[in-house]
């Protein structure tokens, strides 16, 4: 790294300087992706108001899309290049994925950047050996690192999961840590403002919203469906509904905003809007009426807070069994090209899956906060603010303007 690259840091031996509040401890958190850097940004405010805390963050240079590195500099905050961020050390450091996390000097938390760790179970690839085993997040393949356990502190969702961790690498069983979804209690607390999303969303009491979301991969619903939203408003009488997609932020990333604009250019003639990649898909769920989803968390979240849910994959991906996507791929009703789409639409009102589901979002309800914060002090060696664990509603869901078009 040059000596022009350097950024200037209230963490950095080298500048303090510079420094107003000295003896802060200091807090790294690593944002390899957008989606990583949204639950991260679940966790930040139970920092607030503590004066004893420095927060910085850096991107990894392995996943530097330059959405992401947008999406770190909108923040605010001090970002540190990865040279600088590897050369530190920190008090504590915040990741949302394993990746380079043996790469920073300080305690590691590690959370689940979707709707928990131990999803999905990948299928055998093409040439494996006698030896593969699926890798689903919670293996010793990717919790450890020349014999110990890469992070100090692994965050689970579910009791469900420390059953598979126990099976899967149980020399982690000690560092991991029950906490529930704080990404779900942001998502319950803000429920009861849902009449506050709809009209920041513009959406009339005349109309209902239709939330077509789709995880990344050719997989996903809109891998798998080049034409979903033009088919979807195909159906959907626009007097009547309104449709809002929400595509997981890595499509933006990898495709850019400019190719999905343009791919789909024609659905957004039609009436067709998207949520910003960076925006809030929590409001979008809040304020729906129905969701239309594939395997991704956003499905399972928006299946838990009771939004009834229509799948848009033929159900062949490869899921444990007992986990939300598990569950809602077996109970809930199927969109296929060439189905009708208001039956099925009323078929999900009543499929009993939201009852089936929210159990298994989190095993620690409304706890998160709680729960994280005396973790996250626990590593730093300070005792927890007196205050109240904050516990606000989402931002309001930001869509892309029409000048885009």
């Amino acid at each position: 790294m040059t000596e022009s690259s350097w950024v200037r840091s209230p963490v950095g031996g080298s500048d303090q300087h510079w420094a107003t509040r000295k003896g802060v401890k200091s807090v790294l958190v690593m944002i390899p992706h957008i989606v990583a850097g949204n639950r991260l940004l679940d966790l930040l405010p139970l920092f607030e108001a503590d004066h004893r805390v420095q927060a910085t963050f850096t991107v990894p240079e392995w996943e530097s899309w330059r959405a992401t590195h947008d999406f770190v500099e909108a923040q605010g905050g001090i970002v540190l290049p990865w040279a600088q961020a590897r050369r530190g050390e920190y008090d504590l450091v915040l990741a949302a994925s394993q990746r380079g996390i043996d790469e920073v000097a300080g305690p590691v938390l590690l959370v689940p950047h979707g709707g928990g760790f131990g999803q999905y179970r990948p299928s055998r690839p093409p040439g494996a050996g006698p030896g593969w085993s699926p890798q689903i997040g919670l293996d010793a393949g990717q919790l450890m690192r020349e014999g110990r356990v890469r992070a100090d502190s692994i965050v689970l969702v579910h009791d469900r999961e420390m059953d598979v961790l126990a099976e899967t690498c149980p020399r982690a069983v000690p560092a991991a840590v029950v906490a529930g979804d704080i990404a779900l209690d942001r998502l319950t607390a803000s429920l009861p403002f849902r009449d506050h999303y709809r009209r920041g969303l513009g959406v009339t009491d005349d109309r209902r919203l239709v939330v077509v979301t789709s995880t990344w991969s050719d997989r996903s619903a809109f891998g798998r469906h080049h034409d979903l939203f033009e088919r979807v408003l195909g159906e959907l009488p626009p007097e009547h509904f309104r449709v809002l997609g929400v595509l997981h932020p890595q499509i933006w990333s990898h495709h850019s905003l400019w190719q999905i604009r343009t791919w789909l250019a024609d659905s957004l003639r039609s009436g067709l809007e998207l949520l910003r990649p960076e925006g809030s898909w929590r409001a979008a769920l809040i304020a729906a009426d129905h969701v239309i989803g594939d395997y991704g968390s956003v499905t399972g979240y928006a299946a838990g807070i009771g939004k009834p849910v229509l799948l848009a994959v033929d159900g062949t991906e490869p899921l444990l069994p007992g986990t939300p996507g598990a569950v809602i791929a077996e109970h809930a009703p199927r969109w296929a090209p060439g189905s009708s789409l208001l039956p099925l639409l009323c078929e999900a009102e009543s499929s009993g899956v939201a009852e089936r589901v929210r159990e298994l979002l989190s095993s620690r309800p409304g706890r998160a906060g709680e729960i994280l914060r005396a973790e996250m002090y626990r590593l730093l060696g300070l005792p927890e603010p007196t205050r109240a664990v904050p516990v606000s509603p989402v931002p309001m869901a930001e869509v892309l303007p029409c000048r885009a078009l």
